[in-house]
């Protein structure tokens, strides 16, 4: 049965994974306390967007308990946007114009956000992106309100690099997607025009994008080993990240397979995928790794407990998780220190500080992408799943 797009809190958590992306709204009508909404633009057919969603309405519960916010309760309601610019933009404008909604969280569609930014920017209503895609692609001048929690181009490639330094790698072959992530990552792991990283010793030897949506990339990655490279690169989503490893495995390419952040999503490698996958590195955050983690601080010790309490609640973690519930809680945050007032919660985003579930954040008024390198890390398939790998006798 196709439930309907307003659920109470209560509701969709138990029924969001069978159901896909739905509504929430309160129906509780006591007197002392208001409902205050986080509208999310999120699409019911990806399913970063579904872990974006899982982790959202997890954390609001757990807000909620918490009695951070007073008399105050948080109501999520998701809207999809079936990845369409046109559907997100009418959603995202809908939110806008409801009084009710302090904010706006919306998901992996990098095109939708850009398309929409300068309607966030007209209605002033704060709205934090989960796209992996680059902030350059929003102007200027329609950035204001429009924050983004997630790791950046630029931060993953220096990763990659350093790692394929350490590892003496000479050769590269790069597999992206034809995406505004993808490009980001293809240029930010290039250097761009020229390709100044050849000067750390890296050379390019063949580049393919493919289609964000293509099923089938078999013959693209059989150009790609073809090369000779030492190493294959893939900077896609995780569907394509997949399809990348077993086709090159069957391209008997005997490489090292490097991964870059926006390809990470569930902790297990679906076994279609597991054997070709086997000693894969990935750069992300260790929130995906977290029970490979001692937690020394307490920033680690929450990481730990969300990692159990999300892991409880779904039967298995998504590393992109993380992100959505800081998302939501810097929400709160600015809830809490000023209000239903969306410039004093915007005022609140900008200048936020904190060691957040996916890692440290630092926004400021001259960055609004606040995820810092200090987050990232490498992460190596193992029978099956992720690894930290230092854990793994790799450094």
């Amino acid at each position: 049965m196709r439930l309907s797009r307003r659920l109470t809190a209560s509701v969709i958590a138990s029924t969001l994974l069978a159901a896909g992306l739905a509504g929430c709204s309160s129906d509780d009508d006591s007197g002392d306390i208001t409902d205050v909404v986080i509208g999310a633009d999120l699409a019911s057919s990806s399913a970063t967007d579904a872990a974006y969603a899982r982790a959202l309405q997890l954390e609001v519960e757990q807000l909620n308990a918490s009695g951070q916010l007073g008399n105050r309760r948080l109501v999520l309601k998701i809207q999809d946007n079936r990845s369409d610019q046109t559907a997100s933009l009418r959603n995202i404008s809908t939110f806008a114009d409801d009084p009710s909604v302090a904010a706006i969280i919306t998901g992996s569609c990098a095109e939708c956000i850009q398309g929409a930014a300068k309607t966030v920017n007209e209605k002033k209503v704060p709205t934090i992106a989960l796209t992996a895609a680059n902030m350059s692609h929003i102007e200027a001048a329609n950035q204001r309100w429009v924050f983004k929690l997630g790791p950046n181009a630029g931060d993953d490639a220096e990763t990659l690099i350093q790692q394929l330094q350490q590892t003496r790698t000479k050769k590269i072959a790069v597999l992206y997607s034809d995406d505004l992530y993808g490009t980001d990552a293809f240029a930010a792991l290039t250097g761009g025009p020229g390709n100044p990283n050849l000067d750390k010793g890296l050379q390019v030897v063949a580049a393919q994008k493919v289609r964000a949506t293509a099923s089938d990339i078999t013959q693209t990655v059989s150009t790609l080993t073809g090369s000779k490279p030492d190493a294959l690169v893939v900077l896609t989503g995780p569907e394509q990240a997949n399809l990348a490893a077993t086709s090159a495995r069957a391209a008997q390419f005997a490489g090292r397979l490097y991964i870059d952040a926006g390809a990470a999503g569930d902790l297990f490698i679906p076994s279609a995928a597991a054997a070709a996958m086997e000693n894969a590195s990935m750069v992300f955050t260790q929130t995906l790794v977290i029970d490979d983690v001692v937690a020394t601080t307490p920033a680690k010790a929450a990481r730990k407990q969300w990692f159990r309490d999300y892991t409880s609640r779904f039967g298995s973690y998504n590393g992109v998780a993380a992100f959505a519930a800081d998302a939501a809680s810097l929400i709160a945050d600015g809830l809490a220190r000023a209000g239903t007032n969306r410039a004093g919660i915007r005022d609140v985003l900008e200048t936020s500080q904190i060691d957040a579930l996916s890692g440290p954040i630092r926004l400021t008024p001259d960055n609004h992408s606040g995820l810092m390198p200090q987050a990232l890390t490498l992460l190596v398939a193992r029978s099956g799943r992720w690894r930290l790998a230092s854990s793994s006798g790799l450094q």
